[in-house]
């Protein structure tokens, strides 16, 4: 049945009656009657009952509302549409058109209002080009005259000094720009969402995750294309193309993406493209002795810079900074500036910035599992996602290109890289792995020790078949039970955490959070092996706290949760972006949107008509 609403009126009054709380949402927090009646155009009447079925009405007739019309068509069916269609249509017809961007004139317009660029309202948005762009260069040039922007080409050799003399003016870096017959068109991107308004390492991989399965792999393309782009421009893929981040990279799954896109486009000429810069990734970027590669054989994260990371929030460091502070008679800010400007030297302080910035690196910014020696660290994470570059290459240059890949002068087979992942699958066994506890742990090269620090990475070597089905089997039996909670997998044990306090506050990837690709990544390891029952209640924990906390809050999808409570009421560093909206959540969050529609994907039919009645997980499992 479909209602003709005036939607000035009826959203008044919707509000008037059922947001008590006046924060533009309707959620169960608030106290209204619960019970609203629509009255039709036409006379028909319908009482809308319920929390969830009135945020629904809410958020239909905004959506009429942005479409620019007065009267809005509502069907019933969308205001009692069941949870988990409701979310994965959303999901795949309004987030992802919310998240994508673009680095043209259109998007350029946008990020001048990005809230990173509050302070600028003043001054011009200063977009960063490749010395060696000519296009990118002369487009935005041209693009001054009718924008408050400035282009700036950037120096051949990016070092960290240079990176630290424009810190005090960050601007954005330029993605792939195509030239259609003088049309200058920006190669589209997703980005995560909220504050995070730009395109990210490892968070693009696992939205083109969610992309593909929504049917958009030109996207998901476009994605690996602009990794590309950063690749051959800024010789890494960048944490995200900010101007700060120009010595740092990210989590790489860049062959993962490359082949997963290849499997449905079947672009063979594409394909060998992106394997020829991906191998130069791997080889520039990771193989590097004396920087990523350490003298274990083994990998490292390590992001080069001087100082303090400019896109901390300010009060970041008052824990570490406070003790300087007192000791030399000054405020924290006034000790900040004085060690920013080189007045103060502190090697301390230097040795200690070096592992944050390496922490952002890893992508999981922050964790005790790696505050204060991630550099030092080979963790397990990114030495099971090389493995799986080095996998994907030799698959790739088997099946599809007969075993036969040249590159500069050079012919790649696909056993030499097989050679190279048994090695390194060696390596592991012989630093990471713990065969007494049946896990494995970070290594750390400088002490030749192992961490003891028990966290959702370790049952990474899963997601990329490196663990031998004796290591899976004690993985399942001895990290599991450890790490599960009531909305999924915890970023770690509480024990490896360790006290909170005033001086040790919580770190946002720790217990008791949960995390996206810690949870993609560990469904399909768990599948991998075989290991089908844990994997569907895993999924199925995380589902359900994903739809419940939608159904009570308006469509809120966070950029994490609390798995112990199973709530996206995270309270630890940063805050949780994508909660913070009015009326209806325009974008969700990147790669959870990608995890929902992953783990639907994945589940048994029966448990997603049990998530649709929102059947708590304690009743099935």
């Amino acid at each position: 049945m479909i209602f003709k609403l005036p939607i000035t009126d009826t959203l008044n009054a919707l509000l008037a009656q059922e947001d008590t709380d006046k924060d533009k949402k309707i959620t169960i927090e608030d106290k209204g009657p619960k019970t609203f009646e629509i009255t039709s155009i036409s006379g028909d009447h319908y009482t809308v009952s319920g929390t969830y079925n009135l945020s629904n009405l809410l958020q239909e007739l905004v959506i009429a509302k942005q479409e620019g019309q007065d009267v809005a068509e509502i069907s019933l069916s969308k205001i009692e549409e069941l949870p988990v269609q409701r979310i994965s249509r959303m999901i795949r017809d309004y987030y992802w058109n919310g998240l994508t961007r673009r680095m043209d004139k259109t998007g350029v317009k946008s990020l001048i209002s990005d809230s990173k660029n509050a302070s600028l309202t003043s001054e011009k948005l200063t977009i960063y080009v490749p010395y060696q762009d000519t296009l990118a260069y002369d487009y935005y040039k041209v693009l001054e005259k009718d924008l408050p922007i400035i282009t700036q080409k950037l120096p051949k050799d990016i070092t960290p000094e240079y990176v630290k003399s424009i810190n005090h003016k960050p601007g954005i870096l330029s993605l792939k720009l195509e030239d259609h017959n003088g049309n200058i068109e920006g190669v589209p991107f997703v980005v995560p969402g909220g504050r995070f308004n730009e395109m990210y390492g490892w968070d693009s991989y696992f939205e083109s995750v969610g992309l593909m399965l929504d049917g958009k792999v030109e996207l998901a393309k476009a994605m690996a294309d602009n990794f590309q782009y950063e690749i051959n421009y800024y010789g890494k893929i960048l944490n995200a193309n900010r101007s700060y981040y120009l010595t740092r990279t990210q989590p790489p799954f860049y062959s993962t993406l490359i082949r997963e896109v290849f499997d449905i486009t079947h672009d063979k000429t594409w394909l060998a493209s992106h394997l020829e810069t991906a191998i130069k990734e791997y080889e520039t970027v990771w193989m590097v002795e004396g920087k990523r590669l350490t003298n274990n054989g083994l990998n490292r994260y390590l992001a080069q810079g001087i100082g303090i990371t400019p896109e901390a929030e300010e009060g970041h460091y008052d824990a570490v900074l406070k003790p300087f502070a007192e000791k030399a008679g000054m405020s924290v800010q006034a000790y900040i500036r004085a060690y920013q400007s080189q007045q103060i030297q502190n090697d301390f302080l230097d040795t200690y910035f070096l592992h944050d910035r390496t922490v952002r690196e890893s992508g999981h910014d922050t964790s005790y599992r790696i505050e204060g020696n991630c550099a030092d660290l080979n963790l397990v994470e990114l030495n099971a996602m090389l493995y799986k570059y080095e996998v994907d290459f030799a698959v790739l240059i088997r099946d599809v290109f007969h075993d036969s890949f040249e590159l500069h002068l050079r012919t790649y087979t696909g056993s030499y890289w097989l050679e190279k992942a048994e090695l390194r699958k060696a390596r592991m066994n012989e630093y990471c792995w713990n065969q007494s506890l049946g896990m494995y742990f970070d290594y750390n090269h400088v002490t030749r020790s192992q961490s003891a620090f028990i966290a959702a990475t370790t049952l990474t070597p899963m997601w990329c078949d490196m663990a031998s089905e004796e290591q899976a089997e004690k993985l399942v039996k001895h990290a599991l039970p450890l790490l599960q909670e009531k909305g999924g997998i915890a970023g770690s044990t509480e024990q490896s955490r360790g006290e909170i306090s005033e001086s040790r506050p919580h770190r946002q990837w720790d217990f008791p959070n949960g995390w996206a690709p810690h949870q993609m990544m560990i469904w399909k390891g768990l599948l991998n092996y075989g290991y089908n029952a844990e994997a569907q209640e895993l999924i199925y924990r995380w589902l359900y706290m994903i739809t419940k906390n939608a159904v009570d809050y308006n469509g809120t999808i966070p950029e994490k949760y609390d798995v112990v409570e199973a709530t996206h009421k995270v309270f630890s560093e940063y805050g949780n972006v994508g909660t913070d909206f009015e009326y209806i959540s325009q974008e969700g969050f990147g790669w959870m949107n990608a995890s929902y529609q992953y783990g639907l994907s994945l589940m048994d039919k029966r448990y997603v008509e049990a998530l649709n009645d929102l059947k708590p997980p304690e009743s099935l499992f």
